[in-house]
């Protein structure tokens, strides 16, 4: 997909406030009543695991439409060892331009960034529909489980993708989420007050 007016770079400060509204609408109301998604980029650029040079945004024609950020994480292998590698998200598009294409076009970027500067692997929580279009796999389905689930048990929105070829060869083991990740709901209903008043809906299909 080629996006010629599109510009892809890092974060700065000054757009903090701008990327933290742009996630908000992206999530708000899609997993839960409201969302918690903002406050999770606000905590995570000062987590001791966020990268930096992966916290992206997206322009096009000089308006914010999209941002990812990026993680360190860890798979505990089987055998003892700590095997390196990363997560990222929450991954926002404008709710405007959602379902465009826009969305893997950010993602794709970030991930050969973060190949470049020497990720061997990503793990995620997502929808296997739509990740699966950018090589990621059922983690389960690699011997990769998630931590807190019984190791028999494939979890179908736990992903999975080498950017290194083989780094995972023959390692099998337990994925563990970065604990920046586990906001307190107190704390972002706190946060979420500094924001324009929107109604919390129960729709269907939300996860909490």
């Amino acid at each position: 997909m080629r996006q010629d007016n599109i510009i892809i770079r890092r974060e700065t400060p000054a757009d903090y406030a701008a990327v933290e509204h742009l996630t908000r609408e992206a999530f708000w109301n899609v997993y839960r009543p409201g969302c918690l998604e903002h406050y999770v980029v606000h905590v995570l650029r000062r987590d001791p695991d966020f990268v930096p040079e992966l916290d992206l945004v997206m322009e096009r024609d000089g308006a914010l439409i999209g941002h990812v950020l990026y993680m360190r994480a860890k798979i505990v292998a089987d055998d003892g060892r700590e095997i390196p590698m990363m997560t990222f998200g929450p991954i926002s598009i404008r709710p405007d331009l959602q379902r465009q294409g826009l969305g893997k076009y950010l993602l794709d970027e970030s991930m050969e960034r973060a190949r470049e500067l020497g990720a061997g692997a990503l793990c995620i929580e997502g929808n296997i529909d739509f990740y699966g279009k950018s090589g990621f796999v059922v983690a389960g389905t690699r011997g990769v489980h998630y931590h807190g689930e019984p190791e028999q048990e494939i979890v179908p929105y736990v992903l999975l993708r080498e950017l290194q070829p083989d780094f995972l060869k023959g390692i099998t083991g337990v994925y563990h989420t970065p604990k920046g990740y586990y906001v307190d709901e107190a704390a972002a209903e706190e946060f979420d007050r500094n924001f324009p008043p929107k109604e919390k809906l129960r729709l269907p299909g939300q996860l909490f």
